[in-house]
């Protein structure tokens, strides 16, 4: 029977909610954490069920769900969210771990191992992670990332998010005249077009700048004791996340694998989002098996 723990852990400027899952029977098998940002551990429902050989961690981020804040920071970088991560391995005291990180989690993973605390990590697969570091369109990103940002603080979150959702889903690389494009209707997307006047979103307001202008020392990467896999969606060819997976891949040197699906594959209707959960966890195991 599969027993699931909730603990709260204080670190400098927030207190992190983590969880547990598994059984005294597979607490010999190395502990598989699951790694999001800004997405919380809800979102890992689907794809824990697939590996009840192992005891799975899962948290939510700073500012994220169940975690809150005691700071008052403008926005979060990822090496703050790796000292998360790292209090969190530290925390569990079960040695290093396996781990599966996504998106800006990915990010977040990588900014840990590429820091030196590749001793934490046995093998991380990083599933596309959204930095423009080597895309040749990388100026362009930055820049709409900077005005999704400008667009948040001046008029809410629905004319940013249709932002945000306009650029993820864009196929190939960005025209230097993206900006001067018409600007998307939130309520094409079904997002608010009023301004509630809240500025607490994890995404637009604390993250979105600092994850995709993120700067990897590839050498360090590739000189880390940790195996590192690039996950890349066989759908989602062409986006901007899996074109920055690839292109970080091709820099360091490091091995680049695809997962069925697109960027938010092992879904299973969280979110009311469907990926193929059944076949990434299948291709998930093939790697942490061949270690």
């Amino acid at each position: 029977m599969t027993t699931s723990e909730t603990h709260t852990l204080e670190v400098p400027g927030a207190v992190l909610t983590y969880d547990i899952r598994g059984t005294a029977a597979t607490t010999s098998n190395r502990p598989l954490f699951l790694v999001g940002s800004p997405m919380d551990a809800s979102g890992f429902a689907t794809l824990s069920g697939f590996f009840a050989d192992r005891v799975i961690v899962t948290y939510d981020p700073r500012a994220v769900g169940r975690s809150r804040r005691t700071d008052d920071a403008a926005e979060y970088t990822p090496l703050v969210h790796a000292d998360d991560i790292a209090a969190v391995i530290t925390e569990l005291d079960a040695g290093p771990v396996d781990m599966l990180a996504s998106s800006g989690g990915a990010v977040n993973a990588l900014a840990l191992v590429g820091r030196g605390d590749d001793d934490l990590v046995t093998t991380l697969v990083a599933h596309e992670p959204p930095t423009a570091q080597f895309l040749p369109d990388r100026d362009v990103i930055l820049a709409v990332c900077d005005d999704m940002y400008d667009t948040y603080q001046a008029r809410g979150l629905g004319p940013a998010m249709a932002k945000f959702v306009a650029l993820v889903s864009q196929k190939g690389e960005l025209a230097s005249s993206y900006l001067d494009e018409p600007e998307p209707n939130p309520a094409q997307f079904g997002l608010p077009t009023e301004d509630d006047g809240d500025r607490t979103d994890p995404l637009i307001g604390l993250n979105i700048r600092t994850c995709t202008s993120y700067e990897f020392d590839v050498d360090a990467l590739r000189a880390a004791s940790t195996r590192v896999v690039i996950g890349t969606g066989v759908e989602s060819s062409g986006e901007v996340a899996h074109r920055s997976a690839a292109a970080l891949a091709a820099a360091a040197g490091l091995e680049q694998i695809d997962f069925p699906s697109g960027h938010n594959g092992f879904l299973g209707g969280e979110y009311g989002m469907h990926g193929e959960p059944d076949g990434f966890a299948q291709t998930l195991r093939r790697i942490l098996d061949a270690e």
